[in-house]
């Protein structure tokens, strides 16, 4: 897979966002906030509906095209992570992990 765009590194803890009173849910990372404000300051042009980014992340040797989306209560990005990933990747909830995305 390619990689082309501005490249950002980063580590960040796992979480595991679910909505009120449902199920299931999402796992997440969300990005620096200070990585955020950069981002959102000159890629914001960029964005589709709800605040969303299309990207490519890796993760450990593993690699795939998603999107992050920005929270204006988080006043940040959330990168969500494929089960297909997770698993992959051996990523648990309250691990921190090391992310490159490229935009």
């Amino acid at each position: 897979m390619e990689n082309k765009g501005v490249k950002y590194e980063f580590s960040a803890k796992v979480w595991h966002y679910t909505s009120t009173g449902g199920t299931g849910g999402w796992w997440i990372v969300c990005l620096p906030k200070e990585m955020s404000k950069e981002i959102r300051e000159n890629l914001k042009f960029l964005e589709e509906g709800w605040g969303r980014l299309k990207i490519t992340a890796k993760t450990g040797n593993s690699q795939w095209k998603t999107a992050i989306w920005f929270d204006t209560k988080l006043e940040t990005y959330l990168l969500p992570l494929k089960t297909e990933i997770r698993k992959k990747e051996n990523i648990e909830i309250d691990k921190y992990i090391e992310v490159i995305i490229w935009i």
